[in-house]
């Protein structure tokens, strides 16, 4: 059973041995070791800062860490300035689903998804899709372009039995939310597909390819791997997305990406979306499209929807400090990041043996495994989901009402992608820092 609920400040006082947990006299932390009188959090490391501005990991190495104290004091300062300001008008789309130039049958489950107007980005790049142009898209996630460059692809197979879409992404979770949302839009088509991640049996995969799909989603490494054992052929695909390409570039793919790039064939329909426009993903653009449009969707800040507060642990282990916020009141659906896999997991168990239902995620984890507590954290079968940023860019999980960076972020990148898990769709959203 869990403890019985008591309020707690974020900048808590020290409360003894009321955690109802096995760690008296420690103060463990997402290290998973008895670390008694010590401060250890998720990367398994002290949480001593090193002269370069990082922390001193096993075998003395240094990691980098970004405290984001003056992004959060910044931010409040700002949101105080502007709360007299007048609201910005709402943008207007010109068309609406309905309108688009795709056929009467998926114009039926687009409708029955409830679809009916448009976001910025669907609303401009779908008709030149349509039109058969190269686009690049610069947008967030979360801003709907994943249904503008699936519904007009969608359209032109069902028109045309040559086409071949081949969609590569950063992630395995991300791959398997576009193809959620593929099967959800290609209901009743006859529109086939098939994901190729790691994490999951090559060999199943090989025997899907081997019956013939119309998409082809994946994620860089894997995709790379079918093709060198002949089981993908980048020559047969006449349609090719990249998605979240400064991701995959921060993810070390960049070889990946050239090589597939010069594997493809010249005559094609290339798609390309990234969040940010920096050199290396501008070089890689470059070798990609021809003649292409460019929308870039200007959407609000990730900090105007996300309440951003420091946690001063002051000395308290931070498992502790965990536990009396999972027992507040509205902490009904928090994401909790740090740093290390095996932290992640010890955090996890601890919070489980203290009676909360939670769940991990983390690149130690089956993929079945990371599927499964990812739909238990949508569907609200746990109160919080423990993670690496393994999930911190790209996925898109409604209401969530916390995240928590028990242990700072690497960058000022990586700490705006995990609180944007928050205060998403114009919901309000809190995220806090253990400091």
């Amino acid at each position: 059973m869990r403890n019985s609920k008591r309020r707690s400040s974020y900048n808590s006082n020290n409360r003894g041995n009321d955690s109802g947990g096995q760690s008296r006299n420690s103060n463990r932390g997402f290290s998973g070791g008895q670390s008694r009188n010590s401060n250890r959090g998720f990367s398994g490391g002290y949480k001593r800062r090193s002269q370069g501005g990082g922390r001193r990991g096993r075998g003395g190495m240094r990691q980098a860490i970004f405290d984001p104290t003056p992004v959060i004091i910044q931010s409040t300062l700002n949101k105080k300035s502007q709360a007299e300001k007048v609201v910005q008008e709402e943008y207007q789309a010109t068309n609406q689903f309905s309108d688009f130039n795709v056929s009467d049958k998926l114009k039926s489950n687009i409708a029955y998804r409830g679809y009916q107007t448009p976001t910025p980005i669907q609303d401009q790049i779908i008709p030149h899709i349509i039109d058969g142009r190269d686009v690049v898209g610069v947008a967030n996630t979360g801003t709907g372009k994943t249904a503008a460059f699936l519904i007009p692809l969608l359209d032109k197979t069902l028109n045309n039995d040559n086409q071949k879409t081949l969609i590569i992404v950063p992630t395995r979770e991300l791959a398997l939310q576009v193809r959620d949302e593929l099967k959800s839009f290609s209901g009743n088509l006859r529109i086939f597909s098939t994901l190729c991640i790691g994490g999951a049996s090559i060999h199943r995969q090989i025997e899907s390819l081997r019956r013939g799909q119309d998409f082809v989603i994946g994620t860089p490494g894997r995709i790379k791997d079918l093709n060198q054992r002949r089981k993908i052929r980048f020559s047969e695909f006449t349609n090719i997305v990249l998605d979240e390409v400064d991701r995959m570039l921060d993810m070390g793919f960049v070889h990946e990406i050239r090589a597939i790039i010069e594997a493809l064939p010249a005559d094609r329909q290339s798609l390309f979306f990234s969040a940010t426009m920096t050199d290396r993903v501008r070089e890689i653009m470059q070798g990609f499209l021809k003649n292409p449009v460019s929308i870039s969707v200007k959407t609000k800040d990730t900090t105007d929807n996300v309440h951003q507060e420091i946690v001063k642990i002051k000395g308290r282990a931070k498992i502790d400090v965990l536990h009396d916020l999972l027992i507040s009141d509205g902490f009904s659906k928090v994401l909790v990041f740090g740093r290390t896999k095996r932290g992640a997991e010890r955090v996890s168990k601890d919070l489980q043996s203290r009676g909360f239902k939670v769940n991990a995620i983390h690149g130690n984890k089956s993929q079945g495994q990371r599927q499964r507590a990812l739909r238990q954290f949508r569907e609200d079968k746990v109160q919080a989901l423990i993670a690496t940023d393994v999930i911190a860019r790209g996925l898109d999980i409604d209401d969530v009402t916390h995240v928590i960076n028990y242990d700072l972020p690497s960058s000022y990148e990586d700490y705006i992608h995990r609180i944007g898990r928050t205060g998403r769709a114009n919901k309000m959203g809190t995220a806090l820092t253990f400091i």
